[in-house]
């Protein structure tokens, strides 16, 4: 039943953010009068598919993705071949090239908007069933008390630390677990005046097996649920996520963390196994740090990526025309190449970690 489970979630994770993400592409490009001729659920063979107006809908074999396809979108008018669905004489819109820069933007960037939104509107439900917020304000201090002895004191609001900022109280954990030595630099907000406190010593050694290990010594508060607070918090763990995968690429580019720690869709699928096991508020999580991934990771200026193609529309706006369609071309193939042999590495690894136990 477990396997069920987690191929349950798998699927409906996946599915939702995924059908999304592609659903911001549809819908924004359909308002700006663009020609749609597909919107596909899957990857691969169709299994599938109904034609409403101009457009075929589809589900195809491999659950690995899906897509917009939008006439002229890669310079092409429509091959009627590969649509011979389509009624001839259906009404039309405009080829992707044919409407404005500032419109085809607008298409590209929504898909990951539509991501962004999607981990709001789950970390609101995840925000919404908790009893109390945690907030980042001092309550109280326990253990040896060191940061008190470095500067804090009860009503402190942390701001930030080692000078990035915390949104939320997990924030405060992980800028604390990336400091050394239990020491980091603190900027706190004390009766309405902001303080830098240097060198705090925020948390007391573990003993035993815990040895090595550190407890943050400090308590904080909790605030009050309203519609205020809850709206408030989600939008902040939004953002916290969404800084996190800013962090986590940032790290994985100076070398902090080692390349063979990404991970890819088995490793993600491993990791909702873990998450059904505990209950739908993991699982719910999961999908909220998922989206916010997917939705970051695509506006990265990378060719292949939604973040290269807004880059490539710059470019046509400084221009005032479009790069030449065989430069474009060459730098997406390449561009898609090297996404794909990112996946299929940290697929790989993600195989490996799962036979190595």
């Amino acid at each position: 039943m477990s396997i069920l489970y987690t191929i349950a979630a798998s699927v409906l994770v996946f599915g939702v953010v995924i059908f999304l993400h592609e659903l911001g592409h549809f819908t924004v490009a359909k308002l700006c009068g663009i020609q749609v001729n597909e919107f596909a659920m899957g990857m691969g063979p169709k299994l599938c598919s109904f034609v409403k107006g101009s457009t075929r809908y589809a589900l195809r074999l491999l659950p690995i993705g899906g897509f917009v396809s939008m006439e002229g979108e890669d310079g092409d008018e429509v091959n009627e071949e590969i649509y011979p669905d389509i009624p001839a004489d259906a009404p039309r819109g405009k080829s992707f090239q044919q409407v404005s820069v500032g419109k085809r933007m607008m298409v590209v960037a929504a898909g990951a908007i539509m991501n962004l939104i999607l981990g709001f509107g789950v970390l609101l439900v995840l925000v919404n069933m908790q009893n109390v917020i945690t907030s980042r304000t001092i309550s109280g201090f326990r253990g040896d008390e060191m940061s008190y002895e470095s500067g804090l004191r009860v009503g402190d609001k942390i701001l930030a630390i080692n000078g990035r900022r915390c949104f939320v109280a997990n924030d405060v954990v992980y800028e604390a677990a990336r400091s050394e030595k239990a020491t980091a630099d603190f900027t706190i907000l004390r009766n309405g005046q902001k303080i830098q406190l240097k060198d705090v010593v925020f948390a007391t050694p573990l003993t035993g097996e815990q040895e090595g290990q550190y407890m943050i010594d400090f308590t904080v508060q909790p605030v009050q649920k309203s519609v205020a607070s809850v709206l408030s918090e989600a939008a902040n763990w939004t953002v916290s996520y969404a800084r996190l995968i800013v962090l986590s690429l940032v790290d994985l580019v100076s070398g902090r963390v080692e390349v063979n720690q990404l991970s890819g869709p088995v490793g993600i699928v491993q990791a909702i196994n873990q998450a059904v096991s505990v209950g739908i508020e993991p699982v719910l999580n999961m999908m909220a740090l998922i989206t916010i991934n997917l939705g970051i990771f695509n506006l990265l200026p990378l060719p292949a990526l939604d973040g290269g193609k807004l880059v490539l529309l710059v470019v046509e706006k400084i221009r005032r025309k479009p790069l030449p369609a065989k430069y474009e071309g060459m730098i997406n193939m390449v561009g898609f190449a090297l996404l794909m042999l990112l996946m299929l590495f940290v697929t790989f690894n993600d195989i490996g970690r799962l036979i190595g136990g």
